[in-house]
């Protein structure tokens, strides 16, 4: 069995109110895991072609209000 399977099963047989604070606990993980890529993406410029495309729609009008 592998790891991941192990933690599935783990995961599985977890009273609720348990369940609850793997839930909340493992939501702050993965957006702290999601902001540190974006951060290190940034920082590479594998987000400047967007960012660019962005500034242009925004500069021609074609960009709407959110």
């Amino acid at each position: 069995m592998s790891q991941v399977e192990e933690i599935e099963d783990a995961v599985k047989n977890l009273p609720a109110a348990e369940l609850r604070r793997f839930r909340e606990w493992f939501a702050a993980f993965d957006a702290e895991a999601w902001d540190a890529q974006i951060e290190a993406d940034a920082a590479k410029g594998k987000l400047d072609a967007l960012a660019s495309a962005a500034i242009k729609d925004y500069k021609s009008g074609e960009a709407s209000e959110l």
